[in-house]
């Protein structure tokens, strides 16, 4: 079977919620990201087979985006679309999709990417068509509104959304308020050091924002990162349940972004002219407990290294989206690690909390930042996981090409 290679993964930056990029839809934004991926990769449009694009709060104002933001990109007529959803493992999934299509050899080359536009999220009703005969039209929050229905409630009961699940994996697993400070207060300095020196220069592709009046505003970084956070600073704010563990700083932020890449069948990159950052490795998806969505990535995880033989030993880099802290002390706890274990390699240049959690396109987000880190430090395997809500875990090895 032909291994998939990834090449030219970008990423805009990405903004907060309703922040500088607010006035950019999510078709506008998953466009930018798909022509610059063309561009600096320089593959000829016409070789582009499909795009396979992850959005996890589609709508009708852009249906199928993976085919509309290649029409609205300019890309020709010819090259189909799909839009896949696997919550927060979207974007992941999307460069998976895309690759099991090239090895099966459907396809020569796919660009796979993913998108979230949280800041223009909308409200909606499910009594309007058909009228009332009296009384009040509900407006439901579509962000709200699909976290509390990420599960069958007649199976699994109500669960007022994912920071019940992260407070019940504070309590499984033993994980207290001072822990999860000090580990969003981590991810916060790291991703400010990364910026500051530069790392994310090379991925993140800066986006002109229209603006009602003037000039466009040209956005060239990570709004979301606060570099003065300390966990003195965390510890002041309220936890969000009363008695409980999570508070709106040591969680992931809502955001906007895309991001992208190409994934082509490795026995076509010299025919093409194109450069691989990466391989992909190996992949597998797990389901647990909704109300424990948090640990998906161990299920996953260790179903994963079943099939390849590989240890955390092995693995040059890790990541873990960054859902809430206490997610990833208990993934960590799930896998059988301290974070003093797996310090050096693990989200070394921030995540969830610090950079975002664009839904659709954090899969990719984290790719993209994954691939490049690895080749700055010499090449290896590095591991993507991603918890999902409704009781998913995802993970994927990569292969740097360095």
């Amino acid at each position: 079977m032909r291994r998939a290679a990834i090449v030219s993964p970008l990423r805009t930056p990405v903004g907060t919620f309703g922040g500088s990029l607010r006035p950019m839809r999510a078709e506008d934004i998953a466009a930018h990201v798909i022509n610059a991926v063309v561009t600096q990769s320089g593959v000829e449009p016409e070789a582009i087979e499909d795009v396979v694009m992850a959005q996890s709060y589609a709508n009708s104002e852009a249906p199928c985006i993976g085919r509309w933001a290649a029409l609205h990109a300019g890309l020709p007529i010819s090259v189909s679309g799909l839009q896949i959803d696997r919550r927060c493992g979207g974007g992941l999934q999307a460069v998976i999709t895309a690759a099991m299509t090239v090895q099966t050899g459907a396809a020569d080359v796919v660009l796979a990417g993913g998108v979230e536009s949280m800041s223009n999220i909308e409200h909606y009703t499910t009594t309007a068509r058909w009228g009332s005969r009296s009384g009040n039209q509900m407006l439901y929050d579509r962000l709200d509104r699909g976290r509390e229905l990420s599960q069958p409630v007649w199976r699994f009961g109500e669960i007022s959304g994912m920071i019940e699940t992260a407070e019940n994996l504070a309590s499984d697993y033993g994980i207290d308020r001072v822990a999860a400070d000090e580990l969003a207060a981590r991810s916060h300095r790291r991703a400010a050091a990364a910026h500051d020196a530069g790392v994310f220069r090379e991925e993140m592709v800066p986006i002109a924002v229209p603006q009602r009046r003037g000039d466009p505003v040209i956005v060239d970084r990570d709004e979301g990162i606060r570099p003065d956070t300390t966990p003195e600073s965390l510890s002041r704010l309220r936890t969000i349940q009363p008695g409980g563990t999570v508070t709106a700083g040591n969680s992931s932020q809502q955001n906007d972004a895309g991001a992208a890449c190409l994934v082509v069948a490795e026995d076509r990159l010299d025919a093409l002219g194109l450069e691989p950052v990466g391989f992909l490795e190996g992949w597998a998806a797990m389901g647990c407990e909704p109300s424990r969505m948090g640990i998906g990535p161990v299920g996953a995880t260790e179903k994963l290294f079943a099939r390849t033989g590989l240890t955390l030993d092995d693995l040059a880099l890790i990541e873990i989206n960054e859902a809430f802290a206490v997610q990833v002390l208990a993934v960590l706890s799930g896998w059988g690690v301290k974070l003093s274990d797996v310090e050096d390699r693990l989200n070394v240049n921030g995540s969830g909390i610090s950079l975002g959690h664009p839904i659709g396109a954090t899969g990719v987000r984290i790719l993209t930042s994954m691939l490049y880190e690895l080749r700055r430090r010499g090449g290896g395997l590095a591991l993507e996981t991603m918890c999902i809500g409704g009781g998913q875990g995802l993970a994927a090895v990569f292969r740097s090409a360095a």
